[in-house]
């Protein structure tokens, strides 16, 4: 039987996974967290097969919960399953050691199908991540990375880099704590990096700050 973590802050999409889930045979939904600081809880007593995770949600967002899993337990299968598109995130979430990714739009069928291909230790690649993955390996890296940033995302970029946080930037900016993430999260998978020091240390390598 495979044990599946459903990990996503809203109660009507998790609740129609177990829906999906509870006509399966062989997976079963073990458990569920809102956020996450309770996956990681979760995570820490229980040992799951599959961990399903989504991407935007309150406090941590799941590429830095996705960081934290696999310091934590480098063998966890991680499903992300997103409402964001596959050529914002799933290369990120990847490189971050997801074993798949599926967008909210994808059927139930794909989603049994990646559980059971991410629970047998596989990857699970649709045909457009396959091609961003390729694509990736093909960039010859001459254009520098901040010029591939949109007007809000390199804004976003240039506040972190002088230190704000990310409530500061929400204040400044009139943007909610969560929308903030997002796009810090977004600045983090287009540039390749993994946390603030990194982008930090670009900025400033690069005279992008003062």
């Amino acid at each position: 039987m495979i044990k599946v973590l459903i990990v996503d802050d809203h109660r009507l999409l998790r609740e129609g996974l177990k829906k999906i889930l509870a006509e399966t045979r062989d997976i079963v939904v073990a458990g569920e967290a809102n956020d996450g600081h309770e996956a990681l809880q979760e995570t820490r007593k229980t040992d799951y097969d599959v961990i399903i995770l989504d991407i935007s949600m309150a406090g941590k967002n799941g590429i830095e919960v996705l960081d934290e899993l696999k310091k934590e337990k480098p063998k966890s299968q991680v499903l992300i399953v997103s409402m964001h598109p596959e050529e914002q995130y799933a290369l990120r979430a990847m490189k971050s050691g997801a074993a798949g990714y599926l967008t909210k739009e994808s059927t139930p069928a794909e989603l049994i199908d990646a559980i059971h291909r991410v629970a047998a230790g596989k990857r699970y690649l649709t045909p457009a991540i396959a091609e961003h993955l390729a694509l990736a390996v093909q960039t010859d890296g001459s254009k520098p990375l901040h010029e591939e940033l949109s007007n809000r995302e390199y804004q976003i970029f240039c506040m972190i880099a002088k230190g704000k946080t990310v409530s500061g930037i929400a204040t400044d900016l009139i943007l909610s704590s969560k929308t903030v993430s997002t796009y810090r999260a977004r600045v983090l998978q287009k540039m390749g990096m993994k946390n603030n020091s990194e982008l930090i240390y670009y900025a400033v390598k690069n005279d992008l700050v003062v």
